[in-house]
This record gives C-alpha cells, sequence and structure tokens, in this order.
C-alpha cells in the first residue's frame, strides 16, 4: 500500500476525508495523487466506499432485527422468506453446536461447516461470521484443541456472535472486528477458512481471497457458501444495491471465481452448484486448498 500524503489538501484523494470514501484498502495505492472524481476516490466505477457503507447499515439493521425476534428467522431479503437464505437451510446435524437464536439469524446460502472437514485441533476463521452461527457450530467440531475465529464489520453483528456464544457456553471462539480485505491476524495462522455468502459483499472479491490465502498456513483449506452469477447476468441486476446486499449483484461468475482463486494461490478448486436463488445466479459450495 502506498504511504499517505500528510500533507494532501481537503480536495485531495489523499486527504482524511477522502480517503474513508475509497472503496477498499486494496484501492488505496492507485487512489494517491488521483482525483477524488464523483466521491470515487479512484476507485473502478462502481465499487466506491458506498457499497461498504450500504452493506453494513443493511447487516448492523438485520443484527438489530434478530436481537429483537429472538429466535424467530431473519429475513434480509423477498427471497430469505423462499427457504433458499438463512436458517431453513440448517438441519439439526448441521446447526448442533449453536443455540436457535444464532442460527435464527442467519443470513447465509449454504452450511459451509457441513464441508469444511474440520478435525479437533484445528483454528478456523469465518469471515463475515455475523450472529456467530457458522463460528460456534466449527468451535464444537474443533474441541479440544482447536479455536473458531469470526471476523465482522458490523459493531451490531459482533455484540449478537459475542452473546450467542455466551448462551451457548462455548469459550474457544472469539470474534474480531475488522474487514475481509484486510484481515486482523497474522500469515499463515489458521487451518481452515470458511464464510457464508459474505465474499460476494466485498468491491474486491479478489483481495478478500488473497487476503484468505495469506493467513492460511501451507495446506490449509478453504471452504465456502456463497453465490455464483451465470454468465448472462444483466447489467441491471449487478447494479441493483438491495441486490448486492442479498449476494446476487456482486457474485462472480464460476470463471471469474475460479480465477481469483488461482491467483490468491489456491489449488485443488471445485465449485458445486447447490441451489438457485435468484433468475440470474445459484448458490454454490466453493473449496480450494493452500499448497504445502
Amino acid at each position: 500500500m502506498a504511504e499517505m500524503n500528510t500533507e494532501a489538501t481537503a480536495s485531495s484523494c489523499c486527504s482524511t476525508d477522502a480517503q474513508a470514501t475509497c472503496c477498499d484498502p486494496g484501492e488505496k495505492a492507485s487512489c494517491c495523487d488521483t482525483s477524488a472524481v464523483s466521491g470515487s476516490c479512484g476507485c473502478p466505477a462502481g465499487q466506491s466506499g458506498d457499497i461498504r457503507e450500504i452493506v453494513r447499515d443493511r447487516y448492523a439493521a438485520a443484527a438489530r432485527s434478530a436481537a429483537e425476534q429472538a429466535a424467530s428467522p431473519v429475513v434480509l431479503t423477498g427471497v430469505d422468506e423462499a427457504g433458499v437464505f438463512g436458517a431453513a437451510l440448517y438441519g439439526t446435524a448441521e446447526s448442533q453446536g449453536a443455540p436457535e437464536a444464532a442460527v435464527g439469524a442467519s443470513l447465509g446460502c449454504g452450511v459451509p461447516t457441513a464441508v469444511a472437514d474440520l478435525r479437533p485441533g484445528e483454528t478456523v476463521l469465518d469471515l463475515g461470521s455475523g450472529a456467530g452461527a457458522d463460528v460456534l457450530i466449527s468451535a464444537r467440531r474443533v474441541a479440544p484443541g482447536g479455536r473458531a475465529i469470526g471476523l465482522d464489520m458490523t459493531d451490531e453483528m459482533l455484540a449478537l456472535a459475542r452473546g450467542n456464544a455466551a448462551e451457548a457456553g462455548v469459550a474457544n471462539a472469539e470474534f474480531l472486528k475488522g474487514f475481509l480485505e484486510d484481515i486482523p491476524l497474522p500469515d499463515a495462522s489458521v487451518d481452515v477458512v470458511i464464510s457464508n455468502c459474505v465474499i460476494n459483499l466485498a468491491a474486491d472479491k479478489r483481495l478478500v481471497l488473497a487476503e484468505a490465502a495469506r493467513v492460511l498456513r501451507p495446506g490449509g483449506r478453504l471452504a465456502v457458501s456463497d453465490v455464483i452469477a451465470d454468465d448472462g447476468m444483466d447489467d441491471a441486476t449487478r447494479a441493483d444495491m438491495s441486490a448486492w446486499t442479498g449476494c446476487i449483484a456482486g457474485a462472480l461468475t464460476e470463471a471469474e471465481f475460479r480465477t481469483a482463486l488461482a491467483e490468491a494461490g489456491l489449488t485443488d478448486l471445485e465449485i458445486r452448484p447447490t441451489h438457485r436463488v435468484h433468475e440470474h445466479a445459484g448458490a454454490a459450495i466453493v473449496r480450494a486448498r493452500k499448497a504445502a
């Protein structure tokens, strides 16, 4: 990342205010010394900091709703009611270890813990951990000797997750605040990275996958549920922010996902469709491995 010019003027792309609107940390190098045209701070068209704030606001509202509704399933988008997102995807066996309230607040498109092959003693990281269901399920599976870490940028979700962990009596789970594009963990510090329909919420998916690969130990595994766009997804859907916060608009195609995984240095790539979530997109399990 380029050093920030501390003498930048208020109108400079490297001023404090302008940098705050940059779409993600990976774009700041190209931001500096450019004009903050239309508030995009040098970011690619359609990938401004507004994406992050819209996503944060939407999921903060979902966390507040979950806290008010207790164990009732949370509905974020209209398709949630059709059972293609959220708690309806978890069976009794898949949800073991997480309280009903945590599962009810799930907003994902799959159950990554069902295919992550978690083992006792491993360290697992959940990107965009939300209310903590997948972290708590993972914590039970990696015990004894292992731990589960949840990463989320939303204070309301972190508070909800910590409350759910306390209710479940899970001692080997922790929740960190941070961005998927800048994971606050050392290199080669986790055995497994999971995520449940969150990577597509980031403006720069390639940076997220590169960060996931960075924190994986050699031989470590990636197992995520996410939405894969059809090759013919129209521009209107891609630009729809309400669809973005429902994991639709930001989705990569299978070819794009495979390219991003390979660029991150991940191998043994597998993308297995699970169910349709939209006219132009379907959910899938994505698995890969870091070279030993």
